[in-house]
């Protein structure tokens, strides 16, 4: 008769290989028409509940990011009516709230009061707290000019949320002088080695939103210890809502010191691609 501990271990490795089967079948599987338009009402559903959901602003934080690709739409052809003349961005990337915000919220009293993302907007850090509603109203406004067709409702409120509750204050947790993020290494390598890697790699140098082409022509931009370090405000977005139109896992159910101790851990990975 083997010892209970065999059991035990047997039972234990056995619930670990359905758990990464389970995972795996999530990432390898093809979406059927039913699951594309479950996945689709992620964003436009909005349950009224007084209390903000965490689910609903980080898909708010993904459309702040990309609304069209976590719409599954395309972005306009030409370029924002309200785009300062200044900026340098041409086209449908100007339509993403990212681009004059920032990743920061700052706009033009953050990273982005210079260099190639430059508009000279005002920042969102100001509507912290405002009432939803108020900041829906914004979004369809003259100035802003998003139409139910380019974000339905639903989707709206949840952008909407996002701005009012989900932002945070990013001088707080990485340094702006050195971009180097105020975190604990070790504590980020316990949570990406657990969390992060089956997507990404255990040394980052997978990003499943690129083919083995796209990331060829990266190089070593394609390295997340390289994109942390270049863009520490862009990976802390994405880690707290997630990456729009690839699925990737929003890590808010983390308190904010653990996702900086993740994007310190990230800033500490190899930055250079190797070579076969």
């Amino acid at each position: 008769m083997r010892p209970k501990w065999v059991n035990l271990c047997a039972l234990g490795v056995a619930a670990l290989l359905m758990v990464g089967m389970a995972i795996l079948a999530t990432v390898t599987v093809p979406l059927t028409a039913e699951a594309q338009q479950g996945k689709l009402s992620q964003y436009t559903e909005f349950t009224d509940k007084r209390d903000a959901d965490i689910w609903d602003i980080a898909r708010g934080g993904e459309l702040y990011d990309n609304w069209a690709a976590a719409l599954d739409k395309e972005l306009p052809q030409k370029t924002h009516p309200s785009y300062p003349s200044i900026g340098k961005k041409k086209g449908g990337v100007t339509w993403r709230c990212k681009e004059c915000h920032g990743w920061d919220y700052m706009g033009e009293d953050g990273a982005y009061g210079r260099g190639g993302n430059y508009t000279g907007v005002k920042g969102i850090r100001r509507m912290a707290e405002k009432r939803v509603e108020e900041i829906e109203e914004i979004i369809i406004d003259k100035k802003h000019q998003y139409t139910d067709d380019m974000i339905p409702p639903g989707a709206r409120r949840k952008l909407a949320l996002f701005v009012s509750k989900g932002q945070v204050e990013m001088d707080q947790y990485i340094d702006r002088s050195t971009k180097r993020a105020r975190g604990d290494v070790r504590r980020g390598a316990s949570f990406f080695q657990t969390v992060c890697a089956i997507c990404h790699g255990f040394d980052g140098a997978e990003m499943v939103s690129k083919s083995e082409t796209e990331l060829a022509a990266f190089g070593d931009q394609g390295m997340l210890g390289t994109f942390a370090s270049n863009d520490p405000y862009e990976t802390l977005h994405k880690i707290r809502n997630g990456q729009p139109g690839v699925g990737m896992v929003a890590l808010r159910i983390l308190s904010v010191r653990d996702q900086v101790d993740v994007l310190a851990y990230m800033q500490s990975l190899t930055k250079h691609r190797l070579k076969n």
